[in-house]
């Protein structure tokens, strides 16, 4: 169990415990209350039901509550970022989205379609777009990175500049050599090869994406492709 969960359980654990303390507290204080007349019995309510907003507070403010995580990304420092229940949520959804997709594994010489892999790419994007477009935007954050700003540099580190190369490329040779096999496109082999590069760079991020998910063992949900 990841130290995220490890504190998500321990917070459960110790809400439960103060939500019995409470109940007891305010039990007692309803009895003594029924005692009361006057004056004394409407301080007594007042301050009853300022206990309770406060608990009502509280217990909202936890379904916001940020923690923090360390994130390393090649070719940035360590990042850390803000984690809460939500965002979690889209950090594996995107995650899940990523690792079923051809396009995070790998395509050797001489096997496999890059058409194939492209539209699986541009299917990638356009799917991690619109979950970030429905999750909106992690509140409270302040100044720490979130989930949807490690999702967006993927697309735009990783997986845009490499479409915007290759695929209007290989659409214009397709369009001019219809019945031609794509083994025989003069820019076969650079692609792949930069192909191969832009999917490694992928993964950190998609591990990345799966630690904000508190996902263990992320290598082995990976598959092959982690150990290219």
């Amino acid at each position: 169990m990841s130290d995220l969960r490890h504190r998500r359980v321990y917070t459960r654990w110790f809400a439960l415990l103060v939500g019995l303390v409470t109940g007891a507290v305010v039990g007692f204080a309803v009895y003594w209350g029924s005692q009361l007349t006057g004056a004394a019995l409407f301080m007594l309510c007042g301050t009853v039901a300022g206990g309770v907003a406060a608990l009502v507070f509280y217990a909202y403010s936890r379904t916001m509550y940020l923690t923090e995580l360390t994130v390393s990304i090649p070719n940035f420092t360590d990042l850390t970022f803000a984690v809460t229940p939500s965002n979690e949520g889209v950090a594996w959804r995107l995650f899940v989205e990523s690792v079923t997709r051809v396009s995070t594994q790998p395509l050797t010489e001489g096997t496999g379609v890059v058409r194939e892999t492209l539209n699986s790419l541009y299917s990638l994007f356009q799917s991690v777009r619109q979950t970030l477009v429905e999750a909106g935007p992690t509140a409270g954050a302040g100044g720490t990175q979130t989930v949807e700003h490690l999702a967006i540099g993927m697309l735009n580190a990783q997986m845009r500049p490499f479409l915007a190369k290759w695929h209007p490329q290989l659409l214009q040779w397709e369009r001019v050599n219809p019945d031609v096999p794509e083994s025989q496109w003069p820019g076969n082999a650079q692609c792949r090869a930069e192909l191969e590069a832009m999917r490694l760079g992928l993964l950190d991020y998609v591990r990345g994406l799966g630690q904000l998910a508190g996902v263990r063992n992320i290598d082995v949900m990976l598959g092959h492709s982690a150990d290219q």
